[in-house]
């Protein structure tokens, strides 16, 4: 299965692909900077799955997985952010995204999140949507 993956920060695109490329059937076919990266690049690579980071320059992760949403209505979204609670997970939801998960919690529930949406479930983790 093929990942592509959006965040700004070099080191978490780079944490992102050192766990998803662990599991041997995982394959980032590819990495965004920013939101607009980010589309161009799934229109290029059609993915299986995306990963995007919420804020992120450009165009932020709500307006990008509207886009995406837009233009491929089936491939799964996975998003991600420090932010957290029900708000949070209302606009995940709103931008059509199928799971989050917040970024302290990546290397706990990363896998697990990406194996739900690749099966057609949804994954929304939070630890503060009370």
């Amino acid at each position: 299965m093929r990942v592509l993956i959006a965040d700004d920060h070099a080191v978490v695109r780079k944490g992102l692909c050192s766990i998803l490329e662990s599991r041997g059937d995982l394959e980032v076919c590819g990495e965004a900077r920013d939101g607009e990266e980010a589309v161009q690049k799934t229109l290029k690579l059609n993915p299986d799955l995306i990963v995007l980071d919420i804020t992120m320059p450009a165009l932020d992760g709500f307006s990008a997985a509207r886009k995406i949403r837009a233009t491929l209505p089936d491939v799964p979204i996975l998003m991600l952010s420090m932010h957290d609670g029900r708000n949070v997970i209302e606009a995940v939801q709103a931008a059509g995204a199928q799971g989050f998960v917040t970024k302290t919690e990546i290397t706990d529930v990363l896998v697990e999140a990406v194996d739900c949406l690749l099966r057609g479930e949804t994954f929304f983790r939070t630890s503060n949507a009370e």
